[in-house]
């Protein structure tokens, strides 16, 4: 197999082609308030770290798509997706197989919808926070900067 079909095929199954790490796809809930900018995290179905919602490519939607279909099922919402990434990062995720590095694109979705029922609400519990409180909440320090970019935006 030639290294460009194994690096579309790496693609198309949602591989980084630089590394076999998994590629996931997240979105960043977010919504103006009298406040300011709020942010919606969810906690992870295991170990109930505080999160934003994320999840491996559907092959039949785009990265974008696959975000907001993953806010959707974690956290009950639907919005208005961003074009492009707020930015990518890496961590290790834990399997009953073993663990796998991930990377993960992150989008920003401007929150329209709250639904009060959704695929996961039994298995996760969401909460609405200011910028300062999400960076002080969430697991990944890398999310850290994107927060903050959203926030400011």
């Amino acid at each position: 197999m030639s290294d460009g079909v194994r690096d579309f095929l790496r693609q198309a199954l949602g591989r980084s082609p630089r590394d076999g790490a998994e590629r996931q796809y997240g979105a960043i809930p977010w919504r103006r308030s009298a406040g300011g900018v709020e942010f919606l995290l969810v906690t992870s179905r295991r170990t109930r770290r505080w999160i934003f919602p994320k999840g491996g490519r559907m092959a039949w939607l785009s990265p974008q798509a696959t975000a907001q279909q993953e806010a959707f099922e974690e956290a009950g919402v639907e919005g208005n997706i961003a074009e492009h990434p707020a930015g990518l990062y890496r961590s290790t995720k834990r399997r009953e197989s073993g663990d796998i590095e991930i990377e993960v694109e992150m989008f920003p979705l401007e929150v329209t919808v709250e639904l009060e029922d959704w695929p996961e609400k039994r298995q996760r519990t969401r909460q609405w926070v200011g910028a300062d409180e999400a960076c002080a909440m969430i697991s990944e320090p890398e999310l850290l900067p994107m927060i903050r970019a959203v926030a400011a935006a």
